[in-house]
């Protein structure tokens, strides 16, 4: 706060100032949220949407959300908040354009939510809940629907979700568990002893070994992906419960090379794509933890010095507005360059701490 407030004025309250605008004044984070959404949708025509998971370190147990978690990327368990981001996806990069704070269990205490100033309308739920929510909203909002890109074997309950998604008829392209049940394309549901043994479920990773189709396709250039040759294996198949029961949906993987580990298993709904368009969007997820650094980085997505739920909120959206704004300010809703010159970064000199004597 104190090096943004100097950047712009000497006065040794504007950092209180600025602090209690993010903190403590009443304006509204989701029309914000909503306008940046247009916003960048206008100028860059995404493709799809993608979930980032950021992890913010914590000293003490005071802010609203924080728990104790084990954090694979550092090897131990600490103290932290943890952010569920929703990124579109664009030519620049993915952009942040909405978020939610991830509540544990013990944060239903009455105690904790006033203190942080929780809404009563929000509790604690599991992750995968939270991804259905992002959805929601972005329907509401009247935003193109775009299909969602993730990583479901991150998720507990990975099955919550992707039923959820079919129950709102969203499109999607899934990493899911080797484990996922599906049949196969002309299986019919049991319906006595006399049933077809195809209608029995298998899993994905048995299926695409077993009945998958082994195709060698070209790639195109890409900023997401080198170009080059790719083996893959694919199948239509179906889900043997939820609702839409008689749809296909198109599982496929990379082969890897002999040696290497084995790869994802995807799972999407776009079944009319071709293959160079569904690998090209199975490797979003791949950008996010450089997304998010920048954002810690550049934009100080881990900086913020409240504890209230509401301050969180409006942290996270000044964060996703200065980085959309650095990105797009120089394109047009055309997508061609436009008049606006794109956002510097404002550097001021260090000034010691103005302290009443």
């Amino acid at each position: 706060m104190r090096s943004l407030a100097a950047a712009i004025t000497d006065s040794p309250t504007a950092s209180q100032s600025l602090h209690r605008f993010v903190n403590a004044s009443p304006w509204e984070w989701e029309p914000v949220r909503g306008q940046l959404r247009r916003w960048v949708e206008e100028r860059t025509r995404p493709k799809a949407w993608t979930i980032g998971v950021a992890v913010v370190p914590k000293r003490g147990d005071q802010s609203c959300g924080v728990h104790r978690r084990f954090v694979p990327a550092l090897g131990r368990t600490i103290n932290c908040q943890v952010g569920i981001g929703q990124f579109l996806a664009t030519s620049r990069g993915p952009i942040p354009v909405d978020w939610r704070l991830h509540l544990p269990g013990e944060w239903s205490e009455e105690k904790l939510r006033r203190r942080t100033r929780i809404p009563e309308a929000v509790h604690p739920v599991p992750a995968w809940a939270q991804v259905l929510d992002l959805a929601d909203t972005m329907a509401a909002d009247a935003s193109p629907p775009l299909p969602l890109v993730v990583d479901l074997r991150e998720y507990t309950e990975p099955d919550r979700l992707l039923l959820g998604l079919r129950q709102r008829a969203r499109d999607f392209v899934v990493a899911v568990p080797d484990s996922l049940a599906v049949q196969l394309p002309g299986a019919v549901r049991p319906s006595g002893p006399a049933a077809d043994r195809s209608a029995s479920p298998i899993s994905a990773r048995r299926f695409l070994e077993t009945e998958g189709e082994l195709l060698r396709s070209v790639l195109g250039t890409s900023h997401l992906r080198p170009s080059g040759l790719t083996r893959v294996v694919t199948g239509l198949v179906r889900l043997p419960r939820g609702p839409q029961p008689q749809r296909f949906y198109r599982l496929f993987a990379e082969v890897p090379r002999e040696g290497d580990q084995p790869t994802a298993l995807w799972l999407t709904t776009l079944v009319h794509l071709s293959l160079e368009e569904l690998l090209e969007l199975a490797s979003l997820p791949a950008t996010i933890p450089r997304a998010l650094r920048r954002l810690e980085g550049s934009f100080g997505l881990q900086d913020f010095e409240g504890r209230s739920y509401p301050g969180w909120h409006r942290h996270v959206t000044l964060v996703s507005a200065a980085c959309g704004f650095q990105e797009l300010s120089e394109v047009d809703p055309a997508g061609l360059p436009g008049t606006v010159p794109p956002a510097r970064l404002i550097r001021a000199p260090r000034r010691p701490a103005q302290l009443p004597a």
